[in-house]
């Protein structure tokens, strides 16, 4: 019972200190551009340059962190990130340049990229495995309450008159409180193990290589959805403010990990993922066809808009989690880091793709071809599932 009581606590702990993380650093993000560009008159190709950085550093460090989380004790490298990260903001407010701004920009990526992937294998490593599909998919949900509540939180704080200096002492409150119930989480014991010669699979796992396609193909019309949906809204009239598409998205992923960490639980890893799939193959293509709904019936298609974000975030809270527990599930307990890199990786390599090509798509054709594209990959992404990953997952999953 005592056991029970302390993994309670320490899932908690980390709980809250991942929710405060993401709130910090959620909070700040829609208020940068506006900093940037008040402060250090920067043009728009500068702040999407320090803007950018940030996510490639955070690419760039995330198959080492993986790495390193296998390789030493795994709760101090979380610690260490999490206090760079926390730092960083006290940083920013004593930047005088842009180009110091722009260097404390991709330090915080690097420990941005460290700490959640620590975080996340902490979790992996704090829950039993009979209820470990339940306990990422809550961890996921703190992350997009954070979502919802952060961005809004900052533009509020902006908009009521807040100095830049106070937006940026929120954050760091925010982190530095995350910090303590951090360091409350009590990890399992990791005995010493022998060191590995370094070789290509102490970085990526090589076993999630299908996987991680798979997942990299279904978050490039991601990827395109969170930075141009609003521009798409505009260019194709939608009036309703289309900040509600991310609400109504946080809102179905929070509804869907409520009960999909718990069918993981129950063996049904690749049934779930398939589920997701189907949701979002549909939401896509529903998504590219607004343009000719609002050509016929404007209030019919805000309706459907809205929808449509509500069925993006059912499907794809559902296969955060499973397509978490499907890398763990491939790789042996000393590679937990390593496949939660993967995942992370993959999620990422697909999200800069997205936010390239649906900006080029859109300049040489219109957005609706993007999301037409987009949905294009997802079919692909659902067949290579079905006809690839899922006869590998079963033939060399290492449990589950």
């Amino acid at each position: 019972m005592g056991k029970e009581r302390l993994i309670t606590r320490s899932y908690c702990c980390i709980l809250a200190a991942n929710f405060l993380l993401f709130f910090g650093f959620w909070l700040l993000m829609p208020v940068l551009p506006f900093y940037l560009s008040e402060v250090f008159e920067a043009d728009k190709t500068a702040i999407g340059m320090v803007l950018s950085c940030y996510t490639v550093a955070a690419l760039c460090i995330r198959p080492f962190s993986g790495y390193l989380l296998d390789t030493f004790a795994r709760k101090p490298l979380y610690l260490l990130a999490y206090s760079i990260f926390t730092a960083l903001f006290g940083g920013y407010m004593l930047a005088g340049t842009l180009t110091l701004f722009i260097l404390m920009r991709i330090v915080h990526g690097f420990s941005f990229g460290m700490v959640t992937v620590s975080g996340n294998t902490i979790v992996i490593d704090i829950m039993p495995s009979a209820r470990r599909g339940e306990g990422l998919g809550y961890y996921g949900l703190t992350n997009n309450m954070a979502m919802s509540i952060g961005p809004m939180t900052g533009l509020f704080l902006h908009d009521a008159g807040a100095s830049y200096l106070l937006i940026f002492g929120c954050s760091l409150t925010s982190c530095l409180i995350g910090l303590l119930c951090a360091s409350a989480v009590k990890t399992p014991y990791k005995p010493s193990i022998v060191r590995q010669p370094i070789s290509l699979d102490r970085f990526i796992l090589l076993k999630g290589i299908p996987a991680g396609l798979s997942l990299l193909l279904l978050s490039i019309p991601y990827g395109m959805t969170t930075n141009y949906v609003a521009m798409y809204a505009k260019q194709i009239g939608i009036s309703a403010s289309s900040g509600f598409f991310f609400t109504f998205m946080a809102v179905g992923m929070a509804v869907s990990r409520l009960f999909s960490g718990r069918l993981v639980d129950r063996g049904k890893v690749t049934e779930v993922i398939a589920a997701g799939l189907y949701l979002v193959v549909g939401s896509f293509f529903l998504l590219s066809a607004c343009v000719y709904v609002q050509a016929w019936n404007h209030s019919v298609c805000v309706i459907l808009f809205f929808a449509i974000s509500l069925m993006l975030g059912i499907g794809f809270g559902i296969m955060f989690p499973a397509y978490n527990t499907l890398f763990v599930n491939l790789a042996p307990n000393n590679q937990r880091g390593t496949a939660t890199s993967t995942y992370l990786t993959s999620w990422d390599v697909g999200i800069g793709i997205g936010m390239l090509a649906g900006g080029y798509i859109a300049e040489v054709s219109t957005f609706d071809k993007a999301y037409l594209f987009g949905a294009c990959l997802t079919v692909v992404s659902t067949l290579y599932f079905h006809l690839h990953v899922t006869p590998h997952f079963h033939r060399y999953k290492v449990r589950g």
